[in-house]
């Protein structure tokens, strides 16, 4: 029987949802299967990035400068609301003073708003925008969805919450169209040490076929280069990675895994697409 393994790649902190929406829809599939053409995968975690929050009051205070004078608020990621939060300590919508629309690329992104009491249910509601179609959840999609909200954005102010080194493609439109852009970086990302016994785990799992769930480019090079100077590209011809944009897919295949799969964003089409690869391992031969 085939034995196969998921690596779930995202940081440790974020890793869990993730994790259990995979283990809850393996045990409702082995549910559905008899006889030895099923053998549930074991599933690893490797947290190629670390999202560290940023503690220096001196960011808390450029938020709340900006929040006075902004026109529209861009959130790059959950990790982008969750950090700005916790940067400023009290409620949003207390500190901006009136209802500031935002702009989020994807549906973990809206639910993160959300939980902080920020959405078009809340007591003061704020207008959020996003894509609309999961294929297009991402920076691409949110531009399309927002330039024409407003008449012109000549002269607008827009801040974009991100971490460092973040990608600069939506800033470089808007400001195109004239918007004063104001980026303001609220986390950095740390790469897992090429020490972390995490690596060996993954590297030297009893396994026939592995699936690596990607969803940051950036995680992906850092794969690549501690692989390479490992010596072990061999682990990423023999695997297959899962991705749910194009450009992490593009970045898969430049560090060499021999399968790349796409698929829409969100955990649900991840969790839908890792069962269909599972599926397609046990019916083959082995």
């Amino acid at each position: 029987m085939k034995s196969t393994t998921l690596v779930v790649t995202r940081p440790s902190g974020q890793a869990s949802a993730l994790t259990e929406a995979l283990q809850a829809a393996i045990a409702d599939k082995a549910a559905t299967r008899t006889g030895q053409d099923w053998q549930a995968p074991q599933i690893l975690a490797l947290p190629l990035l670390t999202i560290v929050p940023k503690s220096d009051p001196n960011v808390a205070a450029a938020i709340r400068a900006a929040m006075q004078t902004a026109d529209f608020a861009v959130f790059v990621s959950p990790n982008a609301i969750e950090c700005t939060m916790r940067l400023l300590g009290d409620d949003w919508q207390s500190i901006a003073q009136r209802p500031i629309p935002i702009g989020v690329v994807g549906q973990s992104s809206y639910h993160a708003l959300e939980r902080h009491g920020i959405g078009r249910e809340a007591k003061t509601p704020t207008p959020i925008w996003m894509p609309g179609n999961p294929a297009q959840w991402d920076s691409e999609g949110l531009w399309e969805a927002i330039q024409h909200r407003f008449s012109s954005w000549a002269g607008r102010r827009v801040v974009v919450f991100r971490g460092d080194g973040g990608r600069e493609w939506l800033a470089d439109q808007l400001q195109a169209v004239g918007a004063q852009v104001e980026a303001i970086a609220v986390y950095s990302r740390i790469p897992l040490s090429e020490s972390s016994p995490q690596w060996e785990k993954v590297l030297n799992a009893n396994t026939d076929e592995a699936l690596l769930i990607l969803t940051s480019s950036e995680a992906v090079r850092h794969l690549g280069a501690v692989l390479k100077q490992q010596g072990r590209q061999d682990y990423l011809a023999s695997a297959s990675a899962l991705c749910p944009h194009h450009n992490i897919a593009r970045s898969a295949h430049e560090i060499g895994f021999g399968t790349v799969l796409e698929c829409h964003s969100g955990d649900a089409a991840l969790v839908s697409a890792a069962i269909n690869w599972l599926e397609a391992e046990s019916k083959k031969p082995h």
